[in-house]
């Protein structure tokens, strides 16, 4: 996945309007039912090869609302076939099979930890 968005989310579409591959879902197509966008991790790239950090993050108005995921790697899919999602939910997935880019200057600690994404 890469990153994740929080329920911190107030639904502003900043995130949507700026992912250059629209791996990004409102809270009315939210596959988990939340109320609050969801990012696939099958589908997003962190911006690699479209910018210098991920454009969610730095569009959104919310501090600490995108936070860094685990990368949807194979050596990760057994972290997204769990139910670790937020609260426990499961990940929702279009393509299991995906291989995703991600960012290798973001450590796996940060990762786990759901480091925000952007920092102040």
């Amino acid at each position: 996945m890469a990153v994740i968005i929080g329920d911190t989310c107030i639904n502003c579409a900043a995130c949507i309007d700026e992912c250059p591959v629209e791996a990004i879902v409102d809270e009315d197509d939210n596959p988990t039912g939340e109320e609050y966008y969801y990012v696939y991790p099958d589908k997003c790239v962190e911006c690699v090869d479209h910018f210098d950090s991920p454009a969610c993050a730095e569009a959104c108005p919310t501090e600490g609302c995108i936070t860094w995921d685990m990368p949807f790697t194979a050596d990760h899919k057994d972290y997204f076939n769990g139910a670790n999602y937020i609260d426990g939910l499961n990940y929702v997935m279009d393509d299991p099979d995906a291989e995703m880019p991600m960012r290798d200057d973001i450590s796996l600690e940060d990762r786990a930890a759901h480091k925000n994404v952007v920092e102040d």
